[in-house]
């Protein structure tokens, strides 16, 4: 295997490391580690734009007013990744997103498919992602939660 050949594998296992990161951030409300994995211009479109943010602080900002709480569960799963290397510093990339949502204060759950555009660029030997996207393919919310769905565990109600 060529040299450049094991550069873009590496590429590219580091940029799938990158999102499985981002992900894993959002579901257990690390923001410091969601900070780690976006650039400081990083922009954000979700839902087609509904939810839409210019900086890496106001989008820490708005999920953290939408998601920190202990009664805000979420499971984002990110899978089928196309990733192009743009060049040495920029990439692109593709990920078929299914997410789970429970709002235990406003009682409703939510389940969702969408298509997730992303742009990653390497700084520091680190890639970042410096704008993120999706559009919904499919949503179900469900309100109220069904009273025979128990929740036997949270992280963030442990003592």
């Amino acid at each position: 295997m060529s040299q450049q050949a094991l550069d873009t594998l590496l590429a590219l296992e580091a940029i799938k490391k990158l999102k499985y990161t981002y992900l894993r951030a959002v579901d257990t409300h690390d923001w410091e580690l969601l900070e780690q994995t976006l650039t400081p211009d990083c922009s954000a479109r979700y839902d087609g734009g509904k939810y839409s943010f210019d900086d890496r602080a106001q989008l820490i900002s708005g999920l953290k007013g939408h998601m920190d709480s202990t009664k805000v569960l979420t499971m984002h799963n990110c899978h089928h990744p196309e990733i192009e290397l743009c060049g040495e510093t920029t990439a692109i990339g593709k990920w078929y997103l299914q997410d789970l949502v429970f709002n235990q204060e406003q009682n409703w759950m939510l389940f969702g498919t969408a298509i997730y555009s992303d742009h990653y660029r390497l700084s520091d030997g680190e890639w970042r992602i410096c704008h993120t996207e999706y559009e919904r393919i499919m949503e179900t919310i469900n309100a109220p939660i069904p009273a025979s769905l128990s929740f036997t565990h949270n992280m963030f109600e442990q003592k």
